[in-house]
């Protein structure tokens, strides 16, 4: 299927991506399995590709920063130099880089996540309250990159069971965007497989995608997940839901 590209600038950069890798595997990031890291690296920009997600240069220049580790990996290791020191292990660049970004996004989340009036207007009694699901446990909000394998695993099955249709028919993420926030606006938060109910055409589920990718952009909704593959639940943020209370 050809005829349409998405360039969307919702994904933070090449070092978010790792970072979400490295917490995914559940490693030590100063000791991170270089040649794992790199295929399953590579293993995301094909799928960002397969979704006709535009790929920006420098995810492609850490594609080939990794690449460079991995062969220098491969190579003997000199125990010292002439100072008497040993060599630099390859990835401990790519390591102070990762913290140091991971030390800047925890901070900017933790501000991006403070309430607008504990945050810019202060009031006696005002107090924030974390997230649950439906039966009252706590939830994580996923990432984009969470969203890219949930929407990936979607286009699999349906291709195995010969079951995705070709539909000619006109869409726009846009429109998508507004049929997805009135489910919202009427259910109050919809699941991953409500979203994709009845939709059996590539088309469509790819702008549905791309749809809700624009808009945890937008900060409009959120995703959330009680844990590791357990069922995906969208709404709209809290941040949306108080503008319009007060529109």
């Amino acid at each position: 299927m050809t005829g349409y590209e998405i360039r969307l600038n919702i994904f933070e950069g090449p070092l978010d991506l790792l970072l979400y890798l490295i917490r995914k595997n559940e490693v030590d990031i100063y000791d991170i399995p270089i040649a794992v890291i790199t295929e399953q690296y590579f293993r995301h920009l094909d799928r960002m590709t397969t979704l006709n997600l535009d790929i920006a240069s420098d995810y492609l220049v850490m594609a080939s920063i990794l690449l460079h580790i991995k062969s220098r990996m491969l190579l003997p290791v000199h125990e010292s130099t002439e100072n008497g020191e040993g060599e630099e292990d390859p990835r401990m660049e790519l390591t102070r880089q990762l913290l140091e970004y991971e030390t800047f996004k925890k901070a900017a989340l933790a501000m991006e996540t403070m309430p607008l009036l504990d945050r810019d207007v202060f009031l006696r009694g005002a107090a924030a309250g974390g997230d649950t699901g439906t039966d009252g446990d706590p939830v994580k909000e996923i990432s984009v990159f969470e969203l890219v394998e949930a929407f990936r695993s979607v286009l699999d099955r349906w291709k195995q069971e010969d079951g995705m249709e070709l539909n000619r028919e006109t869409l726009s993420v846009t429109e998508r965007i507004q049929e997805i926030l009135e489910q919202l606006n009427l259910k109050g938060s919809l699941t991953f497989n409500e979203l994709l109910e009845n939709v059996r055409d590539r088309v469509r589920v790819i702008y549905t995608f791309l749809a809700l990718l624009e808009l945890v952009k937008l900060r409009i909704v959120k995703a959330f997940q009680s844990g590791p593959y357990e069922t995906i639940r969208i709404r709209l943020a809290v941040s949306h839901e108080g503008s319009q209370a007060h529109s």
